[in-house]
């Protein structure tokens, strides 16, 4: 009997074993027809600002190993530097020329209503998906055909709601200013007169604010999502390192400020187009900013540093998302994307703010993690020319899916595949006459003209009168030129039209030579003909003439 029951005993165990293994490789064959899950994260206003992409200062130690990991784009560019058009041409896949959203107040469901966003094509495809915080910009952000769910708040009532400002004496000053702006100017007030202070530091947790909240919201989300059988596409969108710059003192602490160098570029570029840059509106709308006149140095060093603790604030929250996806067992079949929507000027070329043509505001970081990526892609670099509109054919393509007809970018798995290949010729950016627009990109409003702005806005009309003389008009320069933008691995070509004639000359071109001035210091359009006339013609060839083909 003993012996008999022993036999049984190892029979039993053989077979238990046996199943395990059939279990293991049946799991282990449904995993890799899976698709992945994708983990999308969008920056608000992040310059390459990090320590991956050569920052002297700036502490990402989240964004740097994941760049480790994966492929870092050196040379990645938005399609117009600001918020509300970048991110639809993101989530679209459609450039701003194409789609008319040239402002952050156009929605692009009312300029393009049948378009089939990113998420809601993954919906389509079978996909749960969801965001927390800033994907698309304010007003398209519950685009309810693009998400199939809503995240788990109800996970988070223990948690008070996270607040603008944390401290008593910026809450009341920010109430102040608001009553005031209101009193004085009317409804105009609401297009960000009444922002409250620029920065703060407080003593409080990652969840006071609204990046640190909206993390662990898309943790508890993630985990809900993690018990279907279903693929999730999570959207992590983050408003920092947008003003007002507020981040826990813990983040602050961080840097020695006696170590923060402030830019040495304070002048425009000489030569360039007096309407490509702006007076720094949007930071001159704090209320604790000189409304005109230069920031000094002082003050300048205390704007970078509280810049720098957002970009580290957001590096802490991405460590935490990315170790959630570890801990749950997602990591090794979800895709990670990391982009930001447009640069930013801390001082450069003498203003403060993104919205300009200018290599400061249209470069972005932008770093991917794939699962099936090759080892020897793995940490590596690309100095490829790609754009923010390549995205959403990028994540169609490593899905397996077909890439939409409509979108207007080119799947850069290839690169992922082989970081060395020879790729477009250029990339393509856009922005309307800098200095006669509000912060959003919107054309002056009247009422605009009457606020403390109205002698900004002379002095800047002031210099354009000066240089284009009789070619002065108002209408023409508010509200119908365009700065279009081609970038090519020498050279920024910057040409200025009027985009209801787009068969008439450029009234201004400008022209910077990334080999001997890589910080776009002089314009030298009217100094060598011949090369004009040839990026005249590799620009006219438009975004099509210019997706080389791999070889």
């Amino acid at each position: 009997m003993f012996v008999g029951f022993k036999y049984f005993r190892v029979v039993d165990l053989i077979l238990f074993l046996v199943s395990i293994v059939l279990f293991s490789c049946q799991r282990k064959a449904s995993n890799e027809n899976l698709r992945p899950n994708i983990l999308f994260i969008s920056i608000d206003d992040l310059r390459p600002e990090l320590g991956t992409y050569g920052s002297e200062i700036a502490i990402s130690p989240n964004i740097d190993n994941l760049a480790s990991q994966g492929l870092q784009f050196n040379n990645a560019y938005c399609q117009q530097s600001i918020c509300g058009p970048s991110r639809a041409s993101v989530l679209t896949g459609i450039r701003p020329e194409t789609s008319g959203v040239f402002h952050n107040y156009i929605k692009f469901r009312e300029a393009t209503p049948d378009v089939i966003t990113l998420p809601q094509y993954f919906k389509q495809n079978g996909y749960e998906t969801v965001y927390t915080g800033k994907i698309f910009h304010h007003g398209d952000k519950d685009d309810e055909l693009s998400w199939s769910r809503l995240p788990a708040f109800d996970s988070l009532d223990h948690l008070p709601k996270p607040v603008g400002f944390a401290l008593k004496e910026n809450i009341e000053a920010r109430k102040k200013v608001r009553l005031e702006m209101f009193a004085k100017y009317g409804d105009v007030a609401r297009f960000g007169l009444a922002s409250g202070v620029a920065y703060e530091s407080a003593d409080v947790s990652d969840n006071t604010y609204l990046d640190g909240y909206n993390t662990t919201l898309a943790i508890a989300t993630m985990k809900e999502m993690a018990k279907n059988d279903k693929p999730f596409f999570i959207g992590l969108g983050f408003n920092k390192p947008h003003l007002n710059w507020v981040a826990p003192k813990r983040y602050w602490d961080l840097y020695d400020r006696k170590k923060i160098k402030i830019s040495m570029q304070t002048e425009a570029p000489v030569n360039a187009a007096a309407m490509g840059l702006h007076p720094s509106f949007e930071l001159r709308a704090r209320s604790n900013i000189p409304k005109k006149g230069e920031i000094n140095d002082e003050l300048s060093i205390t704007l970078k540093h509280a810049y720098l603790a957002c970009v580290s604030y957001i590096d802490a929250q991405i460590g935490k998302m990315i170790s959630a996806l570890e801990k749950e067992g997602l990591r090794e079949n979800t895709i990670i994307i990391v982009w930001s929507d447009h640069g930013f000027h801390l001082g450069e070329m003498g203003i403060w703010g993104k919205a300009t043509n200018y290599e400061i505001a249209t470069r972005v970081p932008l770093i991917i993690w794939t699962p099936n990526m090759p080892k020897s892609s793995k940490g590596k670099t690309t100095n490829a020319l790609v754009e923010l509109v390549d995205i959403y054919p990028t994540l169609a393509d490593l899905s397996g899916f077909e890439i939409p007809k409509h979108t207007e970018g080119k799947s850069f798995k290839p690169l992922i595949e082989n970081p060395d290949l020879v790729w477009k010729n250029a990339a393509f950016s856009q922005f309307p006459t800098p200095a006669l627009r509000e912060w959003g990109a919107y054309p002056i409003r009247p009422a605009m003209r009457e606020t403390y702005f109205g002698s900004l806005l002379t002095e800047v009309e002031e210099r354009i009168k000066k240089q284009h003389g009789d070619k002065w008009n108002r209408v023409l320069f508010e509200n119908n030129i365009m700065g279009y933008t081609m970038r090519t691995e020498q050279f920024r070509l910057i040409v200025w039209k009027d985009r209801t004639q787009p068969k008439e000359e450029p009234l201004f071109i400008e022209l910077y030579d990334h080999k001997t001035d890589p910080y776009e210091t002089i314009n030298i359009a009217y100094d060598d003909s011949k090369i004009v006339d040839d990026l005249l013609n590799q620009f006219n060839k438009g975004w099509q003439g210019n997706s080389q083909q791999i070889n």
